[in-house]
């Protein structure tokens, strides 16, 4: 796979492997290793419907990764995406901050892009963290949670100093 993934940046923000990096910047061989861990999760999918398969890897602060894939039902709200699997796999072993997330799937002509439900479960756990949006071919859109879901509504809106004095009839 990494041999796939050399390149250089293009200035349309798209990545092929080389990524400049800063003090805070996630290393380009663990951005690599966690493509491939994406990559690899969609192998798992559950799509007998829409033969969408869509993989993530989770990257957390101190190094782990999960990974997850979308589950269909036949029920089709109860289906369950690659990117709310691996972060409710995470916290299930007490994470609750993230790095960094790659998100996969099959599509060759663009990067995938998770939806709306899933970005929001993606600000819960902070708006700053790093997605990484790619094609089969290991090419990648990197951005944050605050990018993919601007003016969001997260926990800090919910504190009392917040909202207003609702009568306690309600």
């Amino acid at each position: 796979m990494s041999a796939q993934l050399q390149g250089k940046a293009v200035g349309d923000g798209v990545h092929h492997g080389q990524e400049p990096l800063g003090s805070s910047e996630t290393p380009q061989d663990v951005v690599d290793q966690l493509i491939c861990r994406s990559l690899e999760a969609k192998t798992h999918a559950y799509c007998p419907y829409s033969k969408f398969r869509v993989g993530a890897a989770l990257l957390t602060h101190d190094g782990k990764v999960f990974t997850g894939c979308n589950v269909e039902n036949a029920c089709y709200n109860l289906g369950v995406c690659a990117e709310r699997n691996v972060i409710a796999n995470a916290v299930s072993e007490g994470y609750r901050s993230f790095r960094a997330i790659a998100i996969a799937s099959d599509l060759n002509d663009q990067f995938i892009s998770p939806c709306g439900g899933c970005r929001q479960f993606m600000r819960e756990f902070g708006s700053s963290w790093v997605v990484y949006l790619t094609k089969p071919d290991g090419s990648h859109v990197k951005m944050d949670v605050s990018r993919l879901l601007p003016m969001s509504f997260g926990p800090e809106e919910l504190s009392m100093r917040n909202t207003f004095n609702i009568p306690k009839e309600y």
